[in-house]
């Protein structure tokens, strides 16, 4: 094991940098919350779902070694399996903005924190 690295698998390749177990808590807990988010919005879609007001998107920030920025507007997805979202990741060096899964990402911070716990 590397160190605190955490690796997000993306749709072409993946990623690896230095993360914390608590910042992939918290990354954890936003990510589902993003999940609730497109699952109300999911809903409105089904026949007799009602009308539901638009979600909020969400965005995470992390400043480590290196910045961190996840965001994804739940309203624009049909379902939570279908969604995506958008990863900037940079340092002095390198910026990297590139399109996840969701649920991919989700696996990986869930990875992770087993490996680290």
């Amino acid at each position: 094991m590397s160190g605190n690295n955490l690796t997000l698998n993306l749709v072409e390749g993946s990623v690896s940098f230095s993360f914390s177990p608590q910042a992939a808590q918290e990354l954890k807990a936003a990510l589902e919350q993003l999940m609730n988010s497109l699952k109300a919005v999911a809903s409105k879609t089904v026949p007799g779902g009602g009308k539901t007001n638009p979600q909020r998107p969400m965005e995470y920030r992390y400043t480590g070694e290196v910045f961190l920025e996840i965001f994804c507007n739940p309203n624009i997805w049909p379902t939570p399996f279908a969604a995506k979202v958008l990863l900037t990741i940079r340092d002095i060096n390198i910026r990297l903005t590139t399109e996840a899964e969701l649920t991919r990402v989700m696996e990986d911070v869930n990875l992770y924190l087993e490996e680290v716990g």
